[in-house]
């Protein structure tokens, strides 16, 4: 076991807070963030590794300062690599962003207001999947809820500075479990199925991240949708936030149809998810970071009425 230390540049503007803020505002025991900065506990070597992550510096200069506690540097050093890159979105640069949409009539205004916001993801692609197959047709504080339940229940535990840390559940330990165990989390029957279908996937080596890399946005859906109980908008959600595809618009999704089509179209109804795909076409290839900001739109007036 051991300590190290690490400063990454991010490519562009990058702002902490914001990036954090939606598991600020959706908490849960594997993703800590507030005021002091990020931490998670994540798979490093055979073990884990405790990686705490500040900014120093404003988002036009920032700078990550990233603390590794755990298992020899090889491990520790990709253990936080991965989580800076996909967890925090730093791996991306903002630049060709910023310039494409700074003036954007419908974007412009965000795009300065949250300066350096990034996609906020998963850790891994087995993660993203339950975190996505969790938000079916639910809203995000429930979903958030039951993937705090299934961490204490499954998810490995380590102390550092004399606190528990938790990881999110391995797929092992997920299958292991079986389907009637997950049923006990407050899950409907179908959403328990999928995620031990997916669960016992990984663990088989039938499903894994290095078989989608390869594939364009397209075919990672194709591959993605022939697991009964994901469908498009899952498969997209994942491409999101999981893999950290920059040109993926969930256009399904209610908020883009229903509140986003409100914003951009003017809509006085709830838009068809073909309608808001093609409005989309005009942020390629930045499709991802433009729902993120739009979705920021949404969320930032509710916070600032609930801090009032």
């Amino acid at each position: 076991m051991g300590s190290l230390e690490l400063v990454l540049a991010p490519r562009g503007a990058y702002s902490l807070s914001r990036t954090t803020a939606r598991f600020v505002r959706h908490p849960d025991p594997v993703n800590v963030a507030g005021a002091g900065g990020f931490a998670r506990l994540v798979p490093a070597g055979d073990g884990h590794a405790l990686v705490r992550v500040t900014q120093e510096g404003p988002p036009t200069r920032a700078r990550l300062r990233v603390r590794v506690d755990g298992p020899d540097d090889t491990a520790a050093r990709a253990a936080a690599a991965r989580l800076a890159g996909r967890v925090l979105g730093a791996d991306a640069d903002l630049r060709p962003f910023e310039r494409a949409l700074a003036r954007d009539p419908l974007l412009g205004e965000s795009v300065r207001a949250h300066r350096g916001l990034r996609v906020a993801g998963a850790f891994d692609l087995f993660e993203s999947l339950v975190g996505a197959v969790l938000t079916q047709q639910v809203n995000l504080a429930f979903a958030a809820s039951i993937r705090g339940e299934l961490a204490r229940a499954f998810g490995a535990r380590a102390r550092y500075d004399g606190r528990e840390w938790l990881a999110f559940p391995t797929a092992e330990r997920i299958a292991d479990a079986g389907e009637a165990r997950l049923r006990e989390f407050r899950m409907t029957r179908a959403k328990a199925g999928t995620i031990h279908r997916l669960a016992s996937a990984f663990a088989r080596g039938e499903l894994d991240e290095s078989l989608l890399a390869p594939l364009d946005d397209e075919a990672a859906i194709a591959e993605l949708v022939r697991w009964k109980g994901v469908g498009r908008w899952t498969a997209e959600i994942v491409l999101l936030r999981g893999l950290g595809r920059p040109d993926v618009f969930p256009a399904g999704d209610l908020a883009v149809v229903k509140h986003l089509a409100r914003r951009w179209l003017g809509a006085e109804r709830v838009a068809s998810e073909a309608e808001m795909r093609a409005f989309s076409e005009r942020w390629r290839p930045h499709r991802s970071l433009a729902l993120v900001y739009g979705l920021e739109e949404l969320a930032a007036p509710r916070a600032r009425q609930e801090s009032s």
